[in-house]
């Protein structure tokens, strides 16, 4: 079979091993199922075990997201964890502090209990606010643990693949402030704040796992190429 050099100008293009991405590392969203019916770690959230001595309520709202909407990409560990942003109407008559919870009502860890991305307590009582994006703890307040220690900031939600999950923001008006070590666990900060919820409330936010796109295959010939003549 003889073979013969064409010289060309225009390359010629075929599927072959150049990636080709549809944009510069973006991650999306998969278009998960909504959560299961059944929230496996309900029975274990904050406010269902730390119960309000009085009826009133907290309103607990967000500028990134509605209750029951989903979280942005933004406030995500698969992006910036970037906090969202909290805002919750006054405590009652007699409120010293307040104590906010973040978990997953479904994911839970070995002992049964929701995964735990963020607590922080001794709110003083005049602030009803938390800024987008703040890194460190209000004047006078101090971050507890989460699932990754002690004394932590703001962890958004990492879900797995597969449904929704529900993250609980959770909102705590007590009647004392709670003079706790910076290496509490989440079990002394629990029963430090037992019997001294006076009301809460919560925000609730989606969330599911986000991805890399698939990436395109693209192999560009030079334009001197070898074609077989037969």
């Amino acid at each position: 079979m003889n073979m013969r050099t064409v010289r060309s100008a225009v390359d010629v293009v075929v599927v072959s091993a150049v990636l080709v991405a549809t944009a510069p590392f973006a991650l999306s969203a998969q278009g998960a199922p909504p959560p299961q019916a059944a929230e496996v770690g309900a029975v274990a959230l904050a406010m269902v075990t730390l119960p309000a001595k009085a009826t009133g309520k907290l309103t607990v709202t967000s500028p990134a997201f509605a209750n029951g909407g989903a979280i942005p990409f933004d406030n995500t560990q698969y992006k910036g964890n970037t906090f969202p942003g909290l805002t919750w109407t006054a405590g009652p008559s007699g409120t010293k502090s307040y104590a906010i919870i973040m978990q997953d009502g479904d994911g839970v860890s070995r002992d049964g209990q929701p995964y735990l991305h963020w607590t922080v307590f001794n709110i003083s009582p005049m602030t009803i606010k938390l800024a987008t994006g703040v890194t460190a703890a209000p004047s006078g307040a101090q971050y507890g643990p989460n699932y990754k220690g002690t004394n932590q900031p703001y962890l958004g939600p990492r879900t797995p693949a597969g449904p929704q999950h529900r993250y609980h923001l959770q909102v705590f008006a007590l009647n004392a402030t709670l003079t706790l070590d910076p290496t509490v666990t989440y079990a002394a900060l629990i029963a430090a704040m037992k019997d001294r919820v006076l009301a809460s409330g919560e925000l609730i936010g989606l969330a599911e796992q986000m991805v890399p796109p698939r990436k395109r295959m693209l192999f560009r010939f030079p334009a001197t190429s070898v074609i077989p003549r037969c």
